[in-house]
């Protein structure tokens, strides 16, 4: 904080080589990442210790819950493209957020589970979170963008820099929300990521002339024009407070968001490739890798999303944690992610330079071989010690581990892919249906969560062996997935037609979403060849 102040409050233009509005959006962000994170990293427990729901009803709610937040930003990016522009988007959803962690803090009785009255009142929190989070989310990365030219060598730079402040963010406020709220009692957990966000809030509004005017809206008069009796921009605030009253609904009854994303997700698939088929020549092919690459993301998101479900339950009850509270493990993935994804750009532009790199799809294949040997390697562990002794925390790191490296493998090259496969025209469409996949993803995350925590086990014993049951299985067939993908990359790596792109496909590619997979994601990771 006293860095973030010494930089913004400086008398140059710049910092680093860096227009001083970067710094602004990195501190803004990495508070809104430590509310979100401190947050998640509590849900799973809260769910069941407090609210009194059963292993397999939490496991649902808190994959809606994470669908919900990928399918936001659809509504979020089209208000502020078309009329808030994305400096008002992102502090209309910064407020909303603010409302949201806050909320979390009003907890009610602890011994009446489910009917506690401010069950309610944790709804609208849910509900307030995602809401805000789709119109912050994609939009605070887009306004780096706008404070660089296109041709600047300083963008990949900014992003890099600001996703420092994506993984600070997740990291410290995991660790923070976690031990306050496991240790001294909910509230405080979740009023530390209020504060978080709070922080980030003052940070964005005070320090405002630092953007250089960057994100403001392209039809300011359509803003002030009146509108059913109100200026047209509080219409649309009133349309952001419209949808949250229907996330509220929608978070209670899960199997209609399930419904939602398989009806909308077949539509979105065939709406795709048909226009493909329309295009035709390589376009049309480039089309088709990118939705084999993106039907690939589902599988790797569904699974790798366990981290703050069933992998967190398994943590707090099998594993000999030393007395360190479950959620702080959540930290690790992040940390795993400051630390290692440097070393991947540098990887894939050393082999690129050897003519070694692997394809994007044969990237692919690996990143599901390594989600899967995840969690294979937790099995062996508890294995190995016994059903009736406690898991060696190192498998919680081994499996964090590879989840991690599979993530560097597969969330910014498939970035990158989406952005170098798509016609110009088309560009935002695959970017979207890539966000749809994430958000398919996380809510069978939730249904395979669900599988672990079967109301047929009976005993801890017995539902420690269902967990690592259903472990072994998912483990054992991402490995053949993976290993399938490799063998079939030349063909995918063939429908791609690098030879015959050209630069207009790759406008924007530095921009759009940043955050398209919570914190593991690295714009700086050369596309593969």
């Amino acid at each position: 904080m006293i860095g973030g102040a010494t930089i913004v409050t400086s008398s140059k233009a710049e910092f680093a080589g860096h227009p001083k509005g970067l710094f602004v959006l990195f501190f803004a962000e990495m508070w809104e990442r430590f509310s979100y994170y401190g947050m998640r990293a509590l849900l799973i427990f809260y769910l069941t210790q407090h609210w009194l729901f059963n292993d397999e009803k939490a496991s649902v709610i808190y994959g809606a819950y994470t669908a919900l937040v990928y399918i936001a930003p659809v509504l979020g990016g089209y208000l502020a493209d078309k009329y808030l522009g994305q400096r008002k988007a992102v502090l209309f959803g910064a407020v909303l957020l603010t409302i949201g962690h806050f909320l979390m803090a009003f907890e009610g009785e602890g011994t009446l589970g489910q009917n506690n009255p401010m069950i309610d009142i944790f709804w609208a929190a849910l509900a307030f979170i995602i809401v805000g989070s789709g119109f912050l989310k994609a939009n605070i990365s887009v306004i780096v963008g706008q404070l660089y030219p296109r041709t600047d060598i300083r963008r990949d730079g900014a992003y890099t820099i600001f996703y420092m402040g994506i993984n600070v963010g997740a990291a410290v406020g995991t660790i923070i929300a976690g031990y306050l709220g496991q240790t001294y009692g909910w509230a405080y957990g979740f009023g530390a990521a209020g504060i978080g966000m709070l922080l980030g809030l003052v940070v964005f509004v005070v320090f405002k002339p630092l953007l250089l005017g960057k994100g403001e809206s392209t039809v300011p008069e359509k803003l002030a024009a009146p509108f059913m009796g109100m200026k047209f921009e509080w219409f649309l605030y009133l349309v952001g407070f419209a949808a949250v009253a229907v996330t509220w609904w929608l978070v209670q009854n899960q199997a209609i968001v399930g419904t939602i994303l398989g009806v909308f997700g077949l539509a979105l698939v065939a709406f795709v490739v048909w226009e493909a088929i329309k295009i035709g020549g390589h376009d049309r092919d480039r089309i088709f890798a990118a939705m084999f690459l993106i039907i690939g993301s589902v599988l790797f998101w569904a699974l790798f999303e366990q981290a703050g479900s069933s992998l967190n339950l398994f943590t707090d009850r099998y594993v000999d944690r030393q007395g360190v509270s479950a959620s702080i493990f959540q930290s690790i993935n992040p940390i795993y992610i400051i630390m290692l994804a440097p070393l991947f750009a540098g990887l894939w532009t050393w082999l690129g330079k050897k003519g070694l790199e692997p394809s994007t799809p044969a990237k692919f294949g690996l990143a599901l071989i390594q989600l899967g040997a995840g969690f294979l390697v937790l099995v062996l562990g508890a294995n190995t010690v016994g059903m009736e002794n406690m898991t060696p925390v190192i498998f919680i790191f081994l499996i964090y581990l590879l989840h991690t490296t599979g993530e560097l493998c597969l969330s910014p090259v498939g970035l990158s892919a989406m952005n170098r496969l798509a016609p110009a025209h088309m560009a935002s469409l695959i970017m979207g249906t890539w966000f749809f996949a994430s958000a398919t993803g996380n809510f069978v995350a939730g249904l395979i969560a669900a599988a672990t925590g079967s109301e047929a086990a009976s005993g801890e014993g017995a539902a420690k062996e269902t967990v690592l049951a259903v472990y072994s299985q998912i483990g054992w067939i991402t490995v053949g997935v993976g290993i399938a993908v490799i063998v079939i990359s030349p063909l995918i790596k063939k429908l791609m037609h690098l030879d015959t792109l050209r630069d207009d496909t790759l406008e924007g590619a530095a921009e759009a979403g940043l955050e398209a997979q919570e914190a593991g994601v690295h714009p700086t990771s050369r596309p593969s060849s």
